[in-house]
């Protein structure tokens, strides 16, 4: 595979956009669901190609390197079209189960999003990287206002707000960059000075904006009041997709740009620290499953950023491994709770009950990716919690304990969330048997008694469970392409020798 291959990823999803508006429907729905299996395929074949290619680069156009923008793969970069892929996949899956993917312009505006995300992934160019987001904002935005309950609307306002704040923000940052450097090209600016304070301050602002995009506390506060307002295959592709593009920048550049930004560790391990144990323990307020998953969402990347703050190989590779099992094991929790949603008409704690009697099959699949969340066996969270761990041994002073005692608490956190999610929705007594709750609270809707979650809805959620089981069984190769994909953050040699020529 060459280099020319890598603008078809972002070429394909963007065709298939433009035919979803002209083509009949069932045609378009054709086209979602091929365009991600694509994505997934071509994904494979860069994990296999970077094998023994580190690094594959395109300049568009064949214009001069530094001039062209360019479109980068490696391990990194593989890793994450592959696993955003297949997550696309599950959640375009269930929107068919459901009928969802009926709604008008709905599969062309997931089309747009996932070109959106496959060029974010690709650009090694940062003022292209800003254009890569807004392509995956705009869709994402009528995708909200378009699915979930009635809240939408308003909370479509606060996404957008918060989105056009954050892209001005990085606009500002990217022109600071450029008034600096003279480039935003990422292998150009690996030849400045890391240590300019000015260079700093310019990069910090684009990572400002960075972080703020992917929830990390204090500026979280939008995400969980967002994301559950939208349906639940909306929302495992926000999920998927959204906030992991905003850490994979975070990734890139910190350690491409950055060269490490080891004057930063200590304050960046206390700020992902306190996005950890914030997220983990903002799930006790909550009384719906998906908003309460959602704040899992954001101890999840607290616990994926620590592998920058560690900034050594194994800890990038730790980082980067977890995100791997948050994208996964996140997506199938959402779409199982979306079956919920479907079958019983709620997805509040109350009205459900006893779950764990009348859904067999569903409470396997919730209990093995809450459990995966927390960090127990059998699940691939448990060795993404170990190499954080593993990795903090390599710190000094209390920076230690400070990861040790942040990875331990946030897992308890989590522990009493999910044990709070269980015991509301899984144990007890079947919900039809449960007494009047009073007029103070809301009574859960009449369902007919033989009504039961569909075994068919569950098998996207399955899919990724299952894919996240058997990471827990052969770990082993993901591991080795996470020690490969940090290996290219850390040695920028050839990523810089393939974009430049030189």
């Amino acid at each position: 595979m060459t280099g020319t291959f890598l603008p078809l990823l972002i070429v394909v999803p963007l065709v298939g956009a433009a035919l979803g508006v002209l083509v009949p429907a069932a045609v378009a729905r054709v086209l979602l669901v091929l365009s991600p299996v694509l994505t997934t395929a071509g994904g494979v074949a860069l994990l296999v190609t970077h094998s023994d290619t580190p690094v594959l680069a395109h300049n568009v156009g064949a214009f001069v390197p530094g001039i062209a923008i360019p479109l980068v793969s490696d391990t990194l970069t593989a890793v994450m079209i592959t696993v955003t892929g297949l997550t696309t996949t599950a959640c375009i899956a269930f929107a068919r189960i459901t009928g969802e993917d009926r709604l008008r312009f709905f599969p062309a505006l997931v089309l747009m999003l996932s070109a959106g995300v496959n060029g974010a992934l690709l650009t090694g160019d940062m003022f292209n990287l800003f254009v890569f987001i807004e392509v995956m904002l705009l869709p994402s935005y009528a995708l909200i206002a378009m699915t979930g309950t009635w809240r939408r609307l308003g909370v479509g306002r606060l996404f957008v707000v918060v989105n056009l704040v954050t892209s001005t923000i990085l606009l500002i940052g990217i022109g600071l960059v450029y008034g600096v450097a003279g480039s935003v090209n990422l292998a150009i600016l690996t030849e400045m000075d890391a240590d300019d304070p000015r260079f700093q301050l310019a990069v910090a602002v684009v990572l400002l904006a960075l972080v703020v995009k992917a929830g990390v506390v204090p500026m979280h506060g939008w995400l969980p009041r967002a994301y559950p307002a939208t349906s639940a295959s909306v929302m495992a592709l926000f999920s998927a997709l959204h906030t992991k593009v905003a850490i994979y920048a975070v990734f890139r550049i910190v350690q491409t740009v950055l060269d490490g930004a080891e004057r930063w560790t200590t304050p960046l391990l206390v700020l992902f620290a306190v996005t950890m144990l914030v997220g983990a323990y903002g799930s006790l307020g909550e009384r719906m499953i998906r908003r309460n998953l959602a704040w899992q969402m954001i101890a999840g990347v607290g616990y994926i950023l620590l592998g920058v703050g560690i900034g050594t190989q194994l800890g990038l590779a730790a980082g980067l491994f977890y995100m791997v099992h948050h994208i996964l094991v996140m997506g199938s929790l959402l779409l199982a709770s979306g079956a919920i949603e479907r079958a019983y008409r709620t997805h509040q704690f109350v009205g459900l009950s006893g779950l764990m009697s009348r859904e067999p099959l569903l409470a396997v699949i919730m209990a093995l990716g809450m459990m995966s969340l927390i960090g127990f066996p059998p699940s691939s969270g448990l060795f993404g919690k170990v190499g954080i761990a593993r990795a903090a041994a390599d710190l000094d002073g209390f920076r230690i304990w400070l990861v040790l005692g942040a990875v331990l608490l946030a897992s308890v956190g989590t522990l009493l969330a999910m044990s709070r999610l269980w015991a509301n929705v899984f144990w007890g007594p079947p919900f039809d048997e449960m007494p009047s709750r009073g007029s103070g609270r809301a009574e859960p809707p009449t369902v007919a008694e033989d009504t039961r979650v569909r075994a068919r809805t569950l098998l996207p959620a399955g899919i990724l469970l299952l894919t996240s089981l058997a990471i827990f069984v052969v770990p082993g190769p993901l591991w080795e392409l996470c020690l490969q994909a940090a290996d290219g953050l850390l040695d920028v040699g050839p990523y810089v020798e393939a974009v430049t020529g030189s």
